[in-house]
């Protein structure tokens, strides 16, 4: 026979991609392949919906001559277009879950039938015995594909079967919804919906906590099998779905390399691989389905032209009802299965494989046909490996609380969903164990805040342990303390942190610096000691002086058996001596003999000892400030003296921790705060602001960590005391838990590598105003300069000293004054005010005196004759003046006498003249 080629048909694809076109093109090249008929085909491409586009492209390829039209996608083109075939006798091939056909006799649908469809997972929830399940579907289009589920009950009156049926919203947000559906307590999920909401759908329920070892699933999506199940086959729920065929096959394989060189050609080398993998959809083997049923109708039938007809006509294809009902006769084993019609024309009639998620991927379980499902065997999950890799995969529900810095809301401009949502310490530490542990993980808040305490009257936990315990989560971690009460109740995995319970309270005032300040660096018993070896070692010099032969020296050196010796430590100069060792001036006195010398010497040592000592600690009590401390530990806080108020969290571990304490103190304690409700707080922040409060006088309670949080960033408070206790914060899970020792193992490992040290630097010291307080801190430390305050008392020292010398100056003149009025019998006023004239008269440096004999004879006319003398002599320049009676043999005495010698002219010259007067 003589080739023939026949324009085959139109396909109108709307679906924007190349893959439907490569599909149908493939299947026209196959079609043609060692056949006596070659076929060809037109595809023409329509925007989705465009209904004006999709008549005007048929009425332009009618021209063709063509035998049939494919597509399009879209629902409301589809229906439009197919109107125009019924209108036209011309055979329409549909591969789209479409339930309704306005005549069904000019359309043919490849996609199973929805009644069938329906039983396929009818029949698998009676396998599985579901009494109680939601279906949850995407649109209304495909509620009829729920037709024999939703009569389920039907087929045995005897076992009452709830059905909950929940439709999801437009857009890609679906957790409203699913928590919805958590909260009803609902576990086993019948899912329809498309291909491309699947995925997000399953991660969002992943994320609320509905996909756990609790939960089931039957995924009713022809293209289960494509589906990326890497994030759900360790999470431990049990995930059911069809397939109408298998990846490995090698038709299926060839036909996956050539669709990706055909849509490799028609999109111009811009695409390299179409299809990865095995996931090859239900729809593009459809296609090629479609297109080999129908060319084997027209093969069979031997037909070589198409209807010659019109949009403009009133003709109709005479053929086309005949090439339909043909088709609805045929059988044929194509890529989706056996391809078989019943009565109707529907496609009731087919077989698919019932496949399961397990750990190593999908699992076929069971297949069924028309005639109901066959299990092949029971699924059994593979045995979990021990350490983390029984976590590995899963999902789990983390319970956090909004306390800083263990769990907050980030800051973001943009509005963040999801565990995005949350940032600190606790979530940073999931987030770690979660990549150690490759588990998933989705976090829920508390809102009340409440961790959880035995409630005594209710017989039941509350908070956070109250959900942990019924499974609602699978986690809590948070500023969680691990208490023995709690540990009987969860499992708890090692601390992660250590810490104890003391005193959060008003920073130390700063006190005014004391004006005598420098008698700060020794004690008052120091004092007392240094007063009593200093009077104690001049005592000590004036006897020594006494006994020492040396130290009795020749007031006259030029008498060679002088009558009278000098000492010179007399009990006011050896005062003196001593005083000068201390104050590091020196005097004029110089030991002579070896004791005097030893005794000075051991004076100087123990004096540098000392003013080295004392030099050193003023520094620092001149520049440190001074602070005042209301409380300085528990037992201040006990014993109240000013009237502090304190309490802790209401139904806390701190509060709890004295409640339980067998000590007396704490017991105290706990009474006062049970008999004050008023001063337990809700959270720890309000706690910090009753003690920022300046009206109020409060103290408060609570784990050291979290002071160290808030003392970074409120420069205004501190921490008071020591540690009154030892524990730590840990991650609670259910009792028995087969997760607590890899986690407690991944915790350990954090530890040891120093992750978590540097998570709590970076949350306590950097994060979230962390750090604030550290300037302050650095810049206290810091010499300051100082002020008249810290050194005023050596100028009060000074001045009274000072005044003190004026006093005794006044008073000494004052005696003598009144000495020589008694002695001169003159009158004291008189000769008080000689005296003042005199000092007030600022007339120089000499004094005469004022009353003196004119004769006489023994020392005094000796003294007089030998100033002439010495006056004679100096003139004529060969006698040296002999030394005054007290003068000293050391270089201080001589330099004296030196300076006395050069004004003796002076002084006996004005002493003549004063006589005279």
């Amino acid at each position: 026979m003589e080739l023939t080629e026949n324009i085959l048909k139109c396909a109108i694809f709307d679906d924007g991609s190349f893959l439907l076109e490569a599909a149908f093109n493939l299947g026209i090249t196959d079609a043609s392949e060692n056949e006596e008929v070659t076929f060809a085909g037109s595809v023409i491409k329509t925007s989705p919906g465009d209904l004006i586009e999709a008549e005007n492209a048929i009425c332009k390829l009618l021209e063709s001559n063509i035998l049939g039209i494919f597509g399009p996608t879209s629902k409301p083109t589809l229906n439009y277009v197919q109107t125009i075939a019924d209108y036209l006798e011309l055979p329409q091939i549909i591969t789209d879950p479409v339930t309704t056909q306005n005549r069904n006799w000019s359309a043919v649908n490849l996609y199973p039938n929805h009644m069938a469809y329906s039983k396929v997972f009818a029949n698998i929830i009676e396998m599985k015995g579901w009494t109680d399940f939601t279906i949850i579907y995407e649109g209304a289009e495909l509620l009829p594909f729920f037709d024999n589920i939703l009569n389920i009950e039907d087929l045995d009156s005897k076992e009452h079967i709830v059905i909950n049926v929940v439709q999801l919203p437009s857009g890609d947000d679906f957790r409203s919804q699913l928590k919805v559906i958590k909260a009803s307590g609902s576990v086993n999920y019948v899912i329809g919906c498309s291909r491309e909401t699947l995925p997000i759908l399953l991660q969002q329920a992943q994320q609320v906590g509905i996909m756990s070892d609790d939960h089931s699933y039957i995924i009713m999506n022809p293209d289960f099998q494509t589906l990326d199940i890497d994030p759900y086959k360790h999470g431990g729920s049990n995930i059911t779905g069809i397939r109408f065929f298998d990846p490995t096959m090698e038709d299926i394989q060839k036909f996956i390399s050539a669709i990706n060189e055909k849509a490799k050609e028609l999109s111009e080398n811009q695409i390299e691989t179409a299809i990865e993998g095995n996931s090859l959809n239900f729809n593009l083997a459809l296609v090629y389905d479609a297109v080999m049923l129908y060319t084997s109708a027209i093969k069979a039938m031997g037909l070589e032209e198409g209807g010659n007809i019109t949009c403009e006509s009133d003709e109709t294809w005479s053929f086309g009802s005949s090439v339909v009902n043909y088709i609805r006769t045929m059988e044929l084993d194509g890529l989706t299965g056996l391809i078989k019609f019943d009565e109707d024309g529907l496609r009731s009639e087919f077989e698919v494989d019932v496949l399961e998620v397990q750990s190593h991927g999908f699992e076929k379980v069971g297949a069924w046909t028309f005639d109901g499902f066959t299990e092949m065997r029971k699924s059994i999950p593979p045995v979990e490996q021990e350490g983390s890799d029984s976590m590995k995969g899963k999902h789990f529900i983390v319970l956090t609380a909004l306390s800083k810095p263990y769990g907050m809301l980030k800051e973001s401009p943009k509005k963040l969903e999801g565990n995005d949502r949350y940032e600190g310490f606790g979530i940073e530490i999931i987030e770690e164990l979660a990549k150690m542990n490759e588990f998933n993980f989705t976090f829920e808040i508390q809102e009340d805040g409440v961790y959880g305490s035995y409630d005594a009257k209710a017989k039941k936990w509350t908070g956070m342990m109250e959900k942990v315990m019924d499974g609602r989560a699978d986690f809590a971690i948070t500023d969680l303390t691990i208490t023995s009460q709690r540990q009987r109740a969860v499992d708890f995995t090692s601390p992660f942190m250590n810490l104890g319970i003391t005193i959060l309270y008003k920073k130390p005032t700063k006190e005014p610096p004391n004006l005598f300040s420098f008698i700060s660096p020794f004690s008052y018993q120091v004092w007392g000691w240094l007063a009593g070896a200093y009077v104690g070692v001049s005592v000590l010099l004036f006897f020594l002086g006494r006994f020492a032969p040396e130290e009795w020296q020749n007031p006259y050196p030029c008498i060679a058996e002088p009558e009278t010796l000098d000492n010179q430590f007399t009990l006011a100069n050896s005062f003196w001596f001593t005083l000068g060792s201390v104050l590091t001036q020196g005097s004029e006195i110089a030991p002579i003999a070896v004791s005097t010398r030893m005794a000075g010497s051991m004076w100087w040592f123990f004096t540098l000892i000392m003013v080295s000592s004392y030099t050193a600690n003023l520094a620092a009590f001149l520049t440190v400030e001074s602070k005042f401390y209301a409380i300085k530990s528990i037992s201040d806080l006990a014993s109240n003296p000013y009237n502090i108020e304190y309490g802790a969290k209401s139904g806390g571990a701190t509060f709890t921790f004295f409640k339980e304490s067998d000590n007396l103190l704490y017991q105290k304690m706990y009474k006062y705060m049970e008999d004050h409700p008023e001063l337990m707080t809700q959270t720890n922040d309000i706690g910090l602001d009753w003690v920022k409060d300046e009206t109020k006088n409060y103290a408060f309670l609570m784990e050291s960590t979290s002071i160290e949080y808030m003392v970074e960033r409120n420069c205004d408070v501190a921490q008071v005391g020591g540690l009154l206790d030892s524990k730590g914060y840990g991650i609670a899970m259910k009792k028995n838990s087969p997760y607590r020792q890899p986690m407690s193992e991944s915790i350990l490992q954090m530890q040891e590598q120093g992750k978590i040290t540097r998570m709590k630097d970076k949350w306590w010291k950097e994060k979230r105003g962390g750090g604030a307080c550290a300037d302050d801190d650095a810049s206290s430390a810091e010499a300051q300069p100082l002020v008249l305050a810290n050194v005023g008392g050596v100028f009060i020292v000074l001045v009274a000293g000072s005044a003190m010398a004026v006093v005794c100056a006044f008073f000494e003149m004052m005696v003598d004054v009144w000495i020589i009025a008694r002695r001169e019998k003159v009158s004291f006023r008189e000769e008080l005010i000689a005296e003042l004239k005199f000092i007030f008269s600022f007339s120089g440096d000499v004094k005469p005196v004022r009353h003196r004999e004119s004769t006489g004879s023994g020392s005094k006319g000796s003294k007089k004759e030998n100033m002439l003398d010495e006056e004679e002599s100096q003139k004529n320049g060969d006698l040296e003046p002999a030394p005054t009676p007290h003068s000293e043999r050391s270089s201080h005495s001589r330099h004296t006498s030196h300076s006395r010698r050069q004004s003796n002219a002076k002084q006996l010259t004005i002493m003549k003249r004063y006589s005279r007067d």
